[in-house]
């Protein structure tokens, strides 16, 4: 059988796909049989999906046809197929949140974000596969299966985590968007790896009842998408507000903040953010750079912190007693919340909110700053990575991400792999908390400036 096109990336993206649909161009039934015959035909390789909604994905394209038939309009998401990543509960499948331990107790029901989903007319296509509790940046899951980046059929490379199915999913068209949580990266780092864009949104956006809760502090909602004009579509329609336009780049000043964010970058990587900044000034941005030295702390920091929270929701006993059938990866960084005193958390606490003040302040006066979203390009999983090697890769990966979270900021992956690099690269923007707006407006300029990435061949993964 042959591949059927992404329905909305080859009529070139939701927006316009809407527009199709309303015309009545293409149906939301034949949108959502072509996502799960891609679905079908890839993802036997891909192994983005824990779970696919065939026949409930198909009854709820067929009820938003009959409501646009009979003139009933949900908004720019209606008829647009979704996957969902499996730490966030889908009524009519289990939330494994990547793991063979019974965690539902603390995850519950379907939540209001995934009803938020479903007023809007969302199809949702699948559960995606995640590291196990969301908790690693490169995305692999000894207990559940390993998502495989689709920018290569010959190597089996990283997808990125947590959110590794999603962007996996994403990448390859096998679905419209997709959901993600992000804690330390969760979000930006399987963009940047897949060549996605990727929202980390504002903790407190979007509340999260009915997901499994890794770190309450620092976990947010967000979405995956082909580009920065799909998310402002996305972002809009789920806050119910219009979509931010575009700023000019002309008279805008952006931070560059140097340690660790440029440190030890792949050479493609240096070369695709060498041309993305070039271009940002030549479009009349003015760059600067930024010494931030609390990025060291505060990447030491969120690894206690998340951890002892992880404890916290597991339960000290239920952790001891079923460490023995995790990831041994992810058990290892767990384990690191077994022993930290009250009075240490309560340091870190009071850390955390003074971080966050100091880059309030050290933003001051910037419209935005830009740093790579990952130093490197997708890592090779051929063969697979010793414990050395993974210990490595989970600490220096998220390095980049992780600082934002402490610092209560949002950010955006936007992909950089168009300017010329045979894997994804990507850069990240940054911007306040509670400035998501200007950050997807930010989003779509610098898109605009750099151009829209490529999507990856498939024929590989046929």
């Amino acid at each position: 059988m042959p591949l059927p096109p992404d329905p909305v990336a080859a009529v070139g993206g939701i927006a316009a796909f809407g527009r199709r649909l309303r015309r009545g161009d293409m149906t939301a039934e034949s949108a959502t049989r072509a996502y799960l015959e891609r679905i079908a035909l890839l993802d036997g390789k891909l192994q983005a999906y824990e779970h696919v909604f065939t026949e409930e994905a198909l009854a709820a394209a067929r009820s938003v046809d009959a409501l646009l038939a009979a003139g009933t309009d949900l908004g720019p998401l209606m008829g647009v197929a979704v996957g969902v990543k499996d730490i966030i509960a889908v009524a009519g499948a289990p939330t494994h949140a990547g793991s063979v331990i019974d965690v539902t107790d603390r995850t519950g029901e379907e939540g209001s974000f995934v009803q938020r989903l479903r007023r809007a007319g969302c199809i949702i296509v699948g559960k995606t596969r995640t590291v196990e509790f969301a908790l690693g940046a490169l995305g692999t899951n000894a207990v559940r299966g390993t998502p495989i980046m689709p920018w290569d059929a010959v190597i089996a490379r990283a997808p990125g985590g947590s959110s590794s199915g999603s962007a996996v999913a994403m990448a390859a068209g096998l679905c419209a968007f997709a959901i993600g949580t992000d804690t330390g990266g969760s979000v930006r780092g399987p963009a940047a790896f897949c060549g996605t864009f990727g929202l980390k949104t504002t903790v407190g956006l979007w509340p999260l009842d009915g997901i499994f809760p890794l770190s309450p502090t620092l976990d947010s909602i967000g979405p995956l998408t082909r580009t920065a004009a799909d998310a402002a579509v996305v972002f809009a329609a789920l806050t119910d507000r219009p979509p931010p336009a575009a700023l000019s780049l002309r008279g805008l000043r952006l931070g560059k903040p140097i340690h660790p964010f440029y440190d030890d970058m792949d050479a493609d990587v240096a070369r695709n953010m060498a041309a993305a900044l070039t271009a940002l000034e030549e479009a009349g941005a003015t760059i600067v750079e930024v010494d931030v030295p609390e990025a060291d702390e505060a990447n030491r920091l969120f690894g206690v912190m998340v951890a002892a929270e992880l404890i916290a929701v597991l339960g000290r006993e239920r952790f001891l007693a079923e460490r023995h059938r995790m990831d041994p990866g992810v058990a290892e960084r767990a384990a690191i919340g077994l022993d930290l005193k009250a009075t240490d958390w309560i340091a870190a606490r009071w850390r955390h909110d003074a971080l966050r003040r100091i880059a309030g302040e050290r933003m001051a006066g910037f419209d935005g700053w830009i740093a790579p979203t990952r130093q490197m390009v997708a890592p090779v999983l051929a063969g697979g990575l010793d414990a050395d090697a993974q210990r490595r890769l989970a600490s220096d990966i998220p390095r980049n991400t992780r600082v934002i979270n402490m610092f209560g900021q949002c950010a955006a992956a936007i992909p950089l792999h168009g300017l010329g690099a045979a894997l994804p690269t990507s850069l990240q923007a940054i911007c306040p908390g509670g400035a998501d707006r200007h950050l997807l407006a930010l989003s779509l300029a610098i898109e605009a400036s750099i151009g829209e990435a490529p999507a990856p061949g498939l024929e590989g993964f046929l």
